[in-house]
């Protein structure tokens, strides 16, 4: 780290900073424009009156064998990267664009969008007592955009080209182009300490307690049974508005169960205070007993406004077998949501018809206005479904099962493909055969009917639960057929896309660019999407991203639902405002014990 005296120190700032003028605030945003003003005391879906103290205990599923959240190998325990770990500023999680300085207490995002000078709180500690420095900000940059560091990180800060330290709790981030939300991407950087990770190696496997900044250190461990955290009573943060009514429990443990099958009745025994049902199933069918009845286990449906984004089957074209775009329509057409749906999910479900379902974002009839004209300029690189055939609703539609398999038949002949003795096979003799890889056995019961219907078409379709360790291995490596995915949408995509669709990606293990996808236009929309300067040039790129991503069926789509399922033993007082945009446990966090 360099040093600067006192007499020396002004001087040198300002032959450093930009000449560009700055804007300097107590938060940031897209547009400029920030909900809480400065000085406020607390976010709205916190509570003033939450109590501190008491334990709870949460789930996981598999097991950990890292105390890193950071990089690619292996698995680290749940919890760390929110409890321990800190960035230097959080999101709001009633405002889609803003982020409120945390361990930054100012942020100063210069004119031209070329960079953000981060001032750090001079209060801020890690959980060893170290004061947090530019030094430790400057070394969390380089070593999270190392290949040290899991690749998502490299991709996700692609355009931090670097920084500047100028002073002992000042650094300038500098961008590579001008982009409207890099200086919110550069506030959510992890904050690392320096001391602690010089003595024990990044990227090597080390179960050794990390120090971070956050309001929670572990407390013990067993791998593959439980890691419980406890508060750190001299959290530095705690006073802080954006701290403020959240994270209450003196301690938070996370049970480690091998299924969510067996997660759900450990939970009805008593286990664990507090979980997220995902499943129609376990929601309508399980969640019940004497305890419900009593009210001594709440059952809540918490609405929110996120982006759903796409879940679907994601069918891994570095295979050859799924190489040909009509041979994954095909496959596309034999997954019969309606009756999954009414059969196997109480109706509870609504069908993904967009990678961003449930937002503005999503396509919808034919497109046109600037939408059309980033498409018209890809117009030789992508199918012409995208300019003739409306978005907005899933592909068949109108047509009964019996109709999507004959259409699905002709699309597999026209790639080459035919029925002999009962087998679909290639011109080579060889079979359509292939695997569906999942983490928990509840999918089980809808991929029977898929391979099903796979099967009246000569396809074999196998499907197997493996352990989730071993899942989350090989999703990694790429080495699957098929998996069942999510991939999550912000109110305002960027950077992420290069994770999940470039061809930069496709190979990059660790990436979530499962389907493997390298596709120029696909490369140039994601480009449109993260340098976009308005909020119409993001949505019009989000819109023709959606249309190419669609038409070149790359997943079999799934469902949403629009609200959080959660049950939790009574125990808990909440706050009266929930936040808008959040996960489960986000509101977790705002919670206390009665």
């Amino acid at each position: 780290m360099k040093q600067f005296p006192n007499l020396l120190f002004a001087t040198l700032l300002a032959l450093l900073l930009p000449a560009a003028p700055l804007w300097a605030a107590h938060g940031t945003s897209i547009d400029g424009t920030l909900k809480y003003p400065p000085g406020f005391t607390h976010f709205d879906y916190t509570s003033l009156e939450a109590k501190s103290g008491g334990s709870v205990i949460l789930h996981a599923l598999g097991s950990f064998d890292k105390m890193n959240p950071f990089t690619l190998k292996g698995t680290a325990a749940d919890g760390l990267g929110t409890l321990v770990f800190e960035p230097l500023a959080v999101e709001s999680l009633d405002e889609p664009f803003a982020r409120y300085g945390l361990v930054a207490k100012d942020i100063t995002l210069a004119k031209d969008k070329k960079s953000v000078t981060f001032t750090l709180d001079p209060a801020a500690r890690f959980s060893d007592g170290s004061p947090i420095t530019a030094d430790d900000i400057l070394f969390s940059l380089t070593t999270i955009k190392s290949d040290q560091a899991h690749p998502f990180y490299q991709a996700y800060f692609h355009d931090i080209t670097g920084a500047d330290i100028l002073g002992p709790r000042t650094i300038r981030f500098n961008f590579a182009r001008p982009n409207r939300e890099l200086h919110m991407i550069a506030c959510e950087l992890p904050v690392l300490s320096k001391r602690f990770w010089r003595q024990h190696p990044f990227n090597r496997p080390d179960m050794t307690p990390p120090v971070g900044s956050g309001p929670y250190v572990v407390a013990s461990f067993d791998i593959g049974k439980y890691i419980t955290y406890k508060k750190n009573p001299d959290y530095w943060g705690r006073n802080l508005a954006v701290r403020r009514g959240m994270f209450n429990f003196d301690t938070i443990t996370y049970k480690y169960y091998k299924d969510q099958l067996v997660s759900v009745e450990a939970f009805k025994a008593g286990e664990f205070d507090f979980m997220p049902v995902n499943i129609a199933k376990q929601w309508v069918r399980d969640m019940t007993g004497p305890n419900f009845i009593s009210g001594k286990i709440v059952k809540a449906t918490l609405p929110h406004h996120n982006n759903a984004g796409m879940q679907g089957f994601v069918m891994n074209t570095r295979r050859p077998l799924f190489a040909d775009r009509r041979v994954r329509r095909a496959l596309a057409l034999a997954f019969d949501f309606a009756w999954t749906n009414k059969t196997l999910f109480f109706g509870q479900y609504t069908r993904c018809t967009s990678y961003f379902s449930n937002s503005d974002l999503a396509a919808t009839g034919l497109p046109g206005g600037l939408e059309l004209d980033y498409l018209t300029a890809l117009k030789d690189k992508i199918p012409a479904e995208v300019f003739s055939t409306p978005m907005g609703r899933p592909d068949g539609a109108g047509l009964d099962l019996r109709s999507r398999l004959r259409l699905a038949k002709k699309l597999l002949a026209a790639a080459g493909w035919r029925v002999k003795d009962g087998r679909l096979q290639d011109a080579a003799g060889r079979p359509f055969v292939f695997e569906i890889l999942l983490a928990s056995p509840s999918f089980e019961r809808v991929m029977a009917p898929y391979a099903a219907n796979l099967k009246r078409l000569g396809i074999t379709a196998t499907y197997r639960t493996i352990d989730p360790a071993l899942y989350t291995r090989r999703v990694k490596d790429f080495d699957f057929d098929m998996v069942v995915t999510v991939f999550g949408q912000s109110q305002s995509p960027g950077n992420e896309q290069r994770d999940y669709w470039s061809s930069a990606s496709a190979e990059r293990k660790g990436s979530r660019n499962l389907a493997g996808i390298k596709n120029p236009a696909v490369d140039a929309l994601v480009d449109r999407i993260i340098y976009a300067t308005t909020q119409a040039q993001l949505t019009a790129a989000c819109r023709a991203l959606d249309r190419v991503l669609w038409f070149n069926y790359y997943v079999v789509p799934n469902w949403y639902v629009g609200h959080h399922r959660v049950a939790y033993w009574n125990k808990f007082a909440r706050p009266a405002t929930l936040p808008l945009y959040y996960q489960p446990e986000q509101a977790l966090w705002t919670w206390w014990l009665k």
